[in-house]
């Protein structure tokens, strides 16, 4: 079955299960990031296993359902769990949610998730730092293959992937209440390991202001498609070469859980002006 007939597949299922439920906004929520679902008035709620041609989540931490709501009236659709390219999948797979909540409704997305910070003499542990660029390190690309003109251009330009208005509210919604926020780079790397001092001081010399294993993907499907992308990283851990130590993925888990509420305010805010 070709990517369109899965989609329109998914979509139908969707919309069965749902009562045609129409969202504006769809959120991905990152490693540690689930909290957000608690400010979700839930409609409805569908287990990822039950959703035709959805990828299963393999990751701690995240829990496997789609999550249909209001957010202070605004009508979401939040990932509760993310797929990543680490857990045997093909970035078709990983991006696949994408496609299908363009598909039934969502004017925007807007993504979370749990890095390590690159420059330590400027970042502390639960900092925030709003995307306004990424560099692609990952070893395959969601867009290779057959392009479906009906989803998006053959050679999608990539500058404004990530779109300015919100990343200007974003920071304003930070200012105002008072948390610590940068913009910045995020350099999407494979994993599941952490880095190495070594790929840490690579990483920076190349531009990156911080590291995951997500966000990117997910950001070039939703550009493709013409989808506003905001993204925004909470830093869980420092990359520190002058002062090496070990992470674990419980400290990540920890440190986001920490940052959680400041994440969530602004993306809260920010679904209310949009």
């Amino acid at each position: 079955m070709d990517l369109l007939a899965q989609i329109e597949e998914t979509k139908k299922y969707i919309i069965e299960n749902t009562n045609g439920f129409t969202p504006r906004v769809g959120i991905i929520l990152g490693t540690g990031l689930g909290g957000l679902v608690k400010d979700i008035a839930i409609d409805y709620s569908l287990d990822y296993a039950q959703i035709p041609h959805f990828p299963v989540s393999t990751v701690e931490s995240h829990t496997g359902r789609l999550i249909f709501g209001e957010i202070n009236g605004v009508k979401v659709v939040a990932m509760s769990g993310r797929f990543h390219y680490y857990e045997g999948y093909t970035m078709q797979q990983v991006t696949f949610p994408v496609r299908v909540m363009k598909a039934i409704g969502i004017e925007r997305l807007m993504i979370s998730n749990a890095s390590g910070g690159l420059k330590p003499e400027e970042q502390e542990v639960g900092d925030l730092m709003i995307l306004n660029d990424h560099i692609n390190l990952l070893p395959e690309h969601p867009l290779r293959g057959k392009n479906e003109a009906s989803l998006g251009p053959r050679f999608p330009d990539m500058i404004f992937t990530y779109d300015q208005a919100m990343i200007a509210q974003g920071k304003a919604i930070a200012e105002a209440a008072g948390i610590r926020c940068h913009t910045g780079v995020y350099a999407a790397v494979q994993g599941p390991c952490l880095e190495t001092p070594a790929e840490y001081r690579w990483l920076k010399i190349i531009g990156a202001d911080v590291v995951g294993m997500s966000t990117v993907p997910e950001a070039i499907v939703a550009h493709h498609m013409s989808l506003p992308v905001f993204a925004i990283s909470v830093i869980t851990d420092l990359g520190n070469v002058a002062d090496p130590h070990e992470v674990s993925i419980e400290d990540v888990i920890r440190a986001a859980n920490i940052a959680e509420p400041k994440m969530t305010r602004i993306i809260r805010e920010l679904i209310m002006k949009n």
